[in-house]
């Protein structure tokens, strides 16, 4: 942690966003000593490698290798969480993001009243952002603007060095999630609308960079940069793909879909 800037105890928050999410690294940061170029360092390691039980499980089901996704999403964390470091200002050093409780020992109920009613003003803060979020996702769906989203965002695509067909899981993924886009994700695959090949691919980028929308607004609403926590995954998520092209055009026979 020291190589990145951070505490021995961030750890903890880091550990907790890969097994669960980010709500859960949230959770445990929030306990610590933290200030806001830490968190911010923190945040896109736990942004890139977060939920990895569950999103591994459905990389997998679309044709990737498990492994290999899993430990490209961890490489990716700790490296950009290296070059971050090296990167922010530290003015942000300046503001704090979090402090844990030391010195004397609080009275035990004006400390929980105290840590209940931050709790409520945080979870509520959550709730009525995630909400908005669901309903801007269904109002996009019923006036059929995802459809013009994915024609508009077909050339990023290229950018990205994506197949065209996969602008639509592009903005799936980063308007509602990975696992919560991974019934589509899969029927795409399986329908024969994508070829497993290119479906590894898009996982490639995936796995380091969705869910703009919602966990970049979950982060920015707690007082992040979301300049750094957005444009370096993008960043890194092309530059991933491009080398995993390299890659299968130097050493074809080397791509099966599904194995370790």
């Amino acid at each position: 942690m020291g190589i990145l800037g951070l505490p021995g105890e961030a750890t903890l928050a880091l550990v907790s966003g890969a097994l669960l999410g980010n709500y859960s690294a949230i959770a445990v940061a929030g306990s610590l000593t933290l200030n806001l170029r830490e968190m911010t360092v923190l945040a896109i390691m736990c942004l890139t490698a977060h939920n990895l039980l569950v999103e591994t499980a459905v990389m997998r089901k679309s044709g990737s290798s498990g492994f290999k996704m899993a430990a490209l999403r961890l490489a990716c964390a700790f490296a950009m969480g290296f070059i971050l470091n090296l990167l922010l200002p530290d003015s942000l050093a300046e503001r704090s993001f979090s402090v844990a409780i030391s010195g004397s020992r609080p009275e035990f109920l004006g400390m929980m009243i105290a840590w209940l009613a931050s709790t409520a003003k945080f979870i509520l803060k959550i709730a009525l952002l995630v909400l908005a979020i669901m309903i801007a996702q269904r109002l996009l769906e019923e006036f059929g603007a995802m459809d013009f989203l994915s024609k508009a965002f077909a050339p990023l695509m290229r950018v990205f060095g994506l197949p065209r067909q996969a602008s639509f899981l592009w903005i799936v993924v980063n308007v509602v999630g990975y696992a919560y886009g991974a019934g589509i994700i899969v029927e795409q695959i399986e329908s024969g609308r994508m070829k497993p090949q290119d479906g590894d691919l898009f996982n490639h980028h995936a796995s380091v960079c969705h869910s703009l929308l919602e966990d970049s607004a979950l982060y920015a609403a707690l007082g992040l940069p979301i300049f750094w926590i957005t444009l370096p995954r993008l960043c890194l998520a092309a530059a991933v793909v491009w080398l995993e092209r390299l890659r299968r055009h130097y050493v074809r026979r080397s791509f099966r879909v599904g194995v370790n």
